[in-house]
C-alpha cells in the first residue's frame, strides 16, 4: 500500500513495502511499486466502513499503467480493517486491465 509522500517522510518508512519485500525475496517473484497515493486523506480510525470507502476513494494511481495490462498483481498491506484502502487499490488496478488482484496482510480486525 502506498503512502502518500509526506507521511513517508515523517515516518521514514513504508511498513507495507517492506513486508513486501521479505514477500518478493521468499517467493522469488519481482516486486514492483507502481501504485501511488496522489491526495493526502484523513485518518480512517474514527469513520464507518462506508466514510472509509469514500474517503480513499480516487487517491491512488498508476505511475506506469501498461506495467499491469494482463498481468497478476498481489497487493500487500500490514493491517485490514474493513479493506477500503485494498479495495480503491484494487480498483485502480482492474480498471487499468490487471488480469488478476490478489492480497496480503500481516493482520485483520474490526474497526476500532
Amino acid at each position: 500500500m502506498p503512502l502518500h509522500e509526506m507521511k513517508r517522510h515523517r515516518r521514514g518508512y513504508n511498513q507495507s513495502e517492506e513486508f513486501a519485500k521479505g514477500l518478493s525475496e521468499l517467493l522469488h517473484i519481482p516486486m514492483e511499486l507502481n501504485l501511488k497515493r496522489v491526495v493526502l486523506t484523513e485518518t480512517q480510525t474514527k469513520k464507518s466502513r462506508l466514510e472509509r470507502l469514500e474517503n480513499v476513494d480516487h487517491v491512488f494511481e498508476l505511475i506506469n499503467p501498461a506495467r499491469i495490462v494482463r498481468k497478476n498483481s498481489l497487493l500487500v498491506d500490514d493491517v485490514m480493517t474493513t479493506g477500503a484502502t485494498l479495495c480503491s487499490c484494487a480498483n485502480v488496478l482492474l480498471a487499468n486491465h490487471a488480469k488478476n488482484v490478489d492480497l496480503a496482510c500481516i493482520a485483520a480486525g474490526g474497526k476500532i
